[in-house]
């Protein structure tokens, strides 16, 4: 069988849970997110839909949070302390920020960051401008040349509704918003949505528009827990939506591994 061709795991480890992603013929077979590990002996069974890769995976429950994987593992963390977990694995393979080929990377950018906008450069080209709507709200972009331009990074959705609950007296902690809320509101709910959402996506809309100018005719992808829901508030037709950005970046670079 062609290497390529092989099932493997990919786990990207994020900054709220893991995400994990089985390959097969170069394609996604099955996708998951499970918590992060908060003991060592913590026992893992759960992290995995048995019905799907059981075949995969002979679980033990050792010192550490260890099993017979009969295929290869490839990760990308930016929580460290999380692939520890891992790192006894025979078949292991840690991505680190310089195995991404992507020109002007800066030494603190997340590798989830790089690993989203190789992922987008091979799937739609560049330039491309990525805008991660997870636990932060960021923003990367490349050029034609595959050279990082730069971005930016700000607190995401929740991460800025889970703000105002936690940080005020009186106010509450909202979870999820179905729907964009009329701008002016008249009650104190409605109020934060209001200002959270309107400001968020006057932004966006705003990065979007720099972008287009510096750069002309470009991609925008939007990835990340909270894509599709700002998504279908933007109603823009340009932007279009991928949220396996990183699992595309991790699979180019196996693969660019496996040919040499």
């Amino acid at each position: 069988m062609n290497l390529i061709d092989r099932e493997w795991l990919a786990l990207n480890i994020g900054n709220s849970r893991l995400h994990w992603a089985v390959f097969k013929n170069d394609q996604i077979q099955a996708k998951w997110d499970t918590p992060h590990i908060v003991e060592k002996t913590q026992d893992l069974l759960p992290y995995f839909p048995s019905n799907r890769i059981s075949h995969l995976i002979n679980f033990t429950n050792q010192s550490k949070p260890r099993n017979d994987i009969d295929c290869e593992l490839w990760i990308a963390s930016v929580v460290a302390k999380q692939s520890n977990y891992w790192s006894d694995y025979p078949q292991l393979y840690s991505i680190q920020l310089q195995d991404v080929p992507i020109q002007q990377l800066y030494p603190t950018l997340g590798i989830d960051r790089a690993l989203a906008l190789w992922g987008a450069i091979q799937v739609y080209g560049s330039p491309v401008l990525v805008i991660d709507c997870g636990t932060a709200l960021t923003f990367t972009g490349a050029n034609e040349n595959n050279q990082l331009v730069g971005g930016a990074i700000a607190p995401g959705v929740r991460l800025q509704f889970q703000a105002l609950g936690n940080h005020t007296a009186a106010l509450p902690t909202i979870e999820q918003v179905a729907t964009l809320p009329n701008r002016w509101a008249t009650n104190t709910v409605c109020a934060i949505e209001s200002g959270i959402l309107h400001i968020l996506l006057a932004g966006i809309r705003d990065f979007i528009a720099d972008w287009h100018r510096q750069v002309g005719e470009s991609a925008i992808v939007l990835t990340g827990g909270d894509a599709n829901l700002i998504a279908q508030f933007l109603e823009l037709e340009q932007v279009q939506v991928d949220l396996d950005l990183v699992f595309w970046g991790m699979r180019s670079l196996r693969n660019h591994q496996k040919m040499l």
